[in-house]
């Protein structure tokens, strides 16, 4: 049985052979590997993914092509995305695959840093097996130093910002995107960001703040629960994409929203405009808005002629006493995610109302929450009847249609419910924005952290240097074998700030022994003026060392946390694993 870990559109190329399924002593239809043999494979295995995502660590680091087998090509420096692409069958290299994307799904960001630690961590988890340590002795040991780094972290490394200003959201915005494509516009795009998620800010549920709580795991949690907590649903910042110009022509409509959809007939006006006490209200409706048919398998048998032009007329009259109703109940622009045909589209023109056809259901389901009304898929009610009812209008200021590269779109101001917001990105082609929007969605998860949570750490390296001195010097604490294991944490974590020197073309050796020096300065040194130290980082352009919290190179403290959390425990997930039992295909399969 061969077992390769890329196959498919994407290979790497790492092939292992499996035991002869007769010496396994199992009658079973199928092959075993125990012992050192599946530990290795399982690590090369992890290596080898771990290996593809390295060189894009950093804000120099470069950029992936992916060609899918029908020749799409995808290009992107984000971890999660890279390895969501691949199609890695080997089952231990799979597991750093989720493990990328928990880390984008819980935090957003980090998820190339998340899969070096933890390839690092098993890569010397498995040499200590190699030393005759056993592997209960290293995962006892890797959850030690994982307790320790988290409480160092938290008690040593975390700044507070009660109420965070714009400044250091924006430098964390600018952290986290400082690697992407829009890197060189950051000061631009972090502002957008910010903005973006500080426009769509709710008031917290009791639910929500058990949430931040758990995830604080600390008096920070606590204190700041006194106080009226907020959430920052990202799910109402609506992105849309759109071909020209150049990217810093990207805007965001605050308070307003934008749906890729146009005018369905000429004659229809391309703007509406309500008074400050009669807001515009529109109808969002998941239904056709064509001539009324009869269903399939339904037989009318006339014997007088003259009855069917009756039928033909009596299947005009519903379709025109259903829009007669929406009109009634006061909607100036009609949304609909189905056709709207010629004859019903005479009414609309004649009402002078905006209609759009063909809408995405999942716009016009964030449209009804910033505006307040509800999307309406039938226009039946309790009583068997058909109305139309006016609480399911959404309001705003004025909707207009505006000309957007090569087409047209329908701006929605004045939005009347919840916080809603719309970014309009522009660029020069489809790789290009679809990379900006994953890089955005980068820095707008960092900043809702940051704003839920209230914490931040400083970046470069910073953090893990600082995480390698102290574990150094808690493992001489320890009087067990644990200690080696919790030395090789604490080289593991270098892993960090070493790929960031190599991606820079700087050299790793001597720019992380600095740092190591003046951490371990920092952490030893009873002067005040040498607690400052801790926030030494890495300065990636001039190939030096400097204090990161006042650079502006700063993301959240949750981010940091997770990242060593999740890591520690894939690894731990992976070393566990001792013997290999693989079934061969049913040969009548």
């Amino acid at each position: 049985v061969n077992e390769g870990i890329a196959q498919g559109p994407f290979e790497t190329g790492i092939q292992m052979e499996a035991p002869n399924p007769s010496s396994t002593g199992l009658f079973i239809n199928g092959s075993r590997e125990t012992g050192q043999d599946v530990r290795v494979g399982n690590v090369t295995a992890a290596l080898a993914v771990a290996n593809i995502v390295k060189t894009s660590l950093g804000p120099v680091g470069l950029d992936k092509m992916l060609v899918d087998d029908i020749g799409d090509v995808l290009i992107t420096n984000d971890g999660a995305t890279i390895l969501k692409s691949l199609e890695v069958e080997h089952p231990a290299a799979r597991v750093l695959v989720d493990l990328a994307n928990l880390q984008d799904q819980e935090v957003g960001d980090g998820t190339t840093s998340v899969v070096i630690i933890a390839s690092e961590l098993l890569r010397r988890g498995n040499d200590l097996v190699k030393n005759g340590i056993h592997p209960t002795t290293i995962i006892s040991g890797y959850r030690t130093a994982l307790k320790a780094a988290v409480s160092y972290i938290k008690k040593e490394m975390v700044v507070n910002v009660a109420d965070l200003g714009d400044e250091h959201l924006i430098n964390a915005a600018k952290t986290s995107m400082s690697s992407k494509i829009i890197g060189k516009e950051s000061d631009f795009f972090a502002r957008m960001a910010v903005d973006a998620v500080k426009s769509v800010k709710m008031n917290a549920t009791q639910a929500d703040l058990a949430g931040y709580e758990a995830m604080s795991e600390g008096p920070t949690a606590i204190a700041s629960a006194k106080k009226q907590r907020s959430k920052y649903p990202l799910s109402a910042i609506h992105i849309l994409k759109a071909h020209g110009k150049s990217s810093t022509e990207s805007h965001l409509i605050d308070g307003g929203f934008a749906i890729n959809a146009m005018r369905a007939a000429q004659g229809m006006p391309t703007f509406v405009e309500g008074a400050p006490d009669s807001p515009v209200k529109i109808a969002m409706l998941d239904m056709n808005l064509q001539r009324h048919r009869m269903g399939m398998g339904v037989q009318v048998i006339v014997k007088d002629p003259a009855e069917i032009e009756n039928i033909k007329r009596r299947e005009m009259d519903i379709t025109k006493e259903r829009i007669r109703k929406i009109i009634d109940a006061g909607a100036r622009v009609v949304l609909t995610t189905k056709g709207v045909d010629d004859l019903c589209m005479k009414y609309f023109v004649e009402a002078g109302i905006i209609c759009a056809r063909r809408c995405n259901r999942e716009d016009l389901k964030r449209l009804a929450k910033a505006t307040g009304g509800k999307v309406v898929t039938t226009l039946a009610d309790m009583e068997g009847n058909e109305t139309f009812d006016g609480e399911c209008l959404g309001a705003c200021d004025s909707v207009r249609e505006v000309r957007i590269g090569d087409g047209e779109m329908l701006y929605v101001y004045g939005c009347a419910g919840h916080g809603a917001s719309t970014i309009v990105l522009r660029g020069a082609n489809e790789y290009m924005l679809d990379e900006m929007d994953r890089a955005l969605h980068d820095s707008l998860c960092v900043v809702k952290r940051m704003l839920e949570s209230n914490t931040l750490v400083p970046g470069g390296g910073a953090a893990e240097a600082g995480l390698s001195v102290h574990l150094d010097d808690y493992a001489n604490t320890i009087k067990t074998r644990e200690q080696m294991v919790i030395q090789e944490y604490a080289d593991a974590l270098l892993v960090i700030p070493k790929t960031l020197s190599v991606n820079a073309a700087k050299d790793s050796s001597e720019l992380v022994a600095k740092l190591r020096s003046v951490h371990a300065r920092g952490q030893h040194s009873e002067d005040p003026d040498d607690a400052g130290l801790k926030f030494t980082g890495l300065d990636l352009v001039e190939g030096v060392i400097r204090d990161n919290l006042a650079a502006g190179v700063v993301e959240p403290a949750i981010s940091k946390i997770k990242s060593l959390r999740f890591a520690t425990e894939a690894a731990i997930t992976i070393l566990r694993i001792d013997d290999r039992i693989t079934l061969n295909p049913n040969q009548g399969q």
